[in-house]
């Protein structure tokens, strides 16, 4: 089983994967850490990568489908996987499609964007030890304090409104367009277009992987 997860920034994809993968026993596949394992391993592809990149340049869609490629060769995916932040964009769905990688299930975890700034700009973190809190859903005993040091909390940069404005603004403009790629792709009826599914996202943690577990057990 191949699983492609959508949603935007903060909107729980992260914490659902960990439930996929352990129930169906399948890999995450991250971009980022195929690069970082490519380059750490010295492969012909990853020395390639490692040269783009220290030139200030951004990889190709092309070598990131051959790393795709190569890591979906591997004994732990004979299962399937999961992929974790790709496809990004179109061009990227695309050049799966055109390469016969076959996905079997693609779900979006539908928040929307007044949610995702709340969600995010609402964390506040105790630097030192990593405790996070949050204003609304999470608050610390005092105001503004560590619940264990006293000591002050903040909020991280990518965590201000701003930024959450900004990376959705990225997120709707390069990846948000999947949704009606595939949901399109399996309108076709192609007996090789990936299955669609959209669940919300604002409900808790449980009933979320429960409709999504649902969806792929069905």
């Amino acid at each position: 089983m191949r699983i492609i997860l959508l949603g935007a920034p903060g909107a729980g994809k992260g914490t659902q994967a960990q439930f996929i993968s352990s129930t169906f026993n399948i890999p995450q596949i991250s971009t980022g850490d195929m690069l970082r394992a490519a380059i750490n391993e010295g492969t012909p592809l990853g020395m390639e990568a490692k040269k783009i990149m220290d030139d200030g340049k951004l990889v190709s869609d092309e070598i990131i489908l051959e790393l795709v490629k190569e890591r979906l060769d591997r004994h732990d995916c004979k299962n399937g996987c999961l992929f974790d932040g790709f496809p990004r964009t179109i061009a990227q769905a695309e050049a799966l499609k055109n390469d016969s990688i076959k996905i079997d299930h693609v779900i979006d975890i539908n928040v929307n964007d007044d949610e995702i700034i709340k969600r995010m700009s609402g964390r506040r973190v105790h630097l030192s030890s990593g405790r996070t809190y949050h204003v609304l859903f999470n608050p610390p005993a005092q105001e503004g304090l560590d619940d264990v040091t006293g000591e002050p909390l903040v909020q991280r940069e990518d965590d201000s409104e701003q930024t959450v404005r900004k990376r959705l603004e990225v997120y709707h403009c390069q990846t948000a367009p999947l949704i009606d790629y595939y949901q399109k792709w399996e309108q076709s009826g192609d007996p090789e277009a990936p299955r669609f599914s959209s669940v919300n996202g604002t409900g808790s943690v449980e009933q979320i992987k429960n409709s999504i577990l649902d969806i792929l057990r069905s």
